[in-house]
């Protein structure tokens, strides 16, 4: 049986098994709970804060910024779970939004975008590893970042408003992982920076889920009603 109380030391900042060990990837994740008031506030003053996905969106970047929090001070099996399982939620749920929402697609094309992404990630994963290696376990992230370059393409192409927004959020990604692929505690570093690069992941992956929740709030209006005929 797993031990969910068992420590895991997976970062630069952490030499031991203590609550306060990761003070800056800890307080960084304030990050995420600003975001989602920024976010909040930009869509009451658009008139969206009664939609349901505008609330989904906030409620679930509050719970990544309560999980990564739980996640870098206890730093244990159980509270992993309550740091990925959050961002998860918040990828399938934009995905299905932006079929559903950008794209215009049926409720169902957007659940099965959202469903497809799962089983594609674990394909590519398996393409990109042998080719770029783990990226110290960055690498389950760059299928996100590539649905990120596609919708952001796609978008454009279509000349939605929505894709500068999509880009924008793209581009803080490909920096925020190369933080959290550098935050490698056997690499050079950790060795000249002892608190390593993680707390850059968090700060800017708030920019950008908070990025992408404006973004959702200014352009990803629910379809109008058809007119009687």
């Amino acid at each position: 049986m797993s031990d969910w109380t068992a420590t895991i030391d997976s970062y630069c900042e952490r030499l031991d098994p203590s609550f306060w060990a990761e003070p800056l990837n800890a307080v960084s994740n304030a990050a995420f709970l600003l975001a989602a008031a920024w976010a909040w506030s930009v869509a009451r003053r658009e008139g969206r804060d009664e939609d349901w996905a505008v609330r989904a969106l906030c409620g679930v970047l509050t719970a990544i910024g309560i999980g990564s929090f739980l996640f870098h001070t206890l730093a244990n099996r159980w509270s992993v779970i309550a740091d990925v399982v959050p961002i998860m939620l918040f990828i399938l749920l934009y995905l299905y939004l932006t079929g559903v929402r950008y794209l215009r697609l049926p409720a169902w094309g957007g659940a099965a975008i959202a469903a497809a992404f799962i089983p594609v990630s674990s394909v590519l994963q398996g393409w990109l590893t042998p080719v770029v290696g783990r990226l110290n376990g960055s690498i389950g992230y760059v299928p996100t970042l590539l649905a990120m370059c596609g919708f952001a393409l796609l978008l454009g192409l279509r000349a939605h408003p929505a894709w500068r927004g999509i880009a924008t959020a793209a581009g803080l990604l490909v920096v925020s992982l190369t933080m959290r692929t550098l935050d490698n505690q056997t690499g050079p570093v950790c060795e000249a920076f002892p608190y390593g690069m993680h707390w850059g992941w968090h700060l800017l992956n708030g920019a950008l889920l908070g990025v992408l929740i404006v973004t959702f709030a200014r352009h990803g209006e629910r379809r109008a009603p058809r007119a009687p005929s």
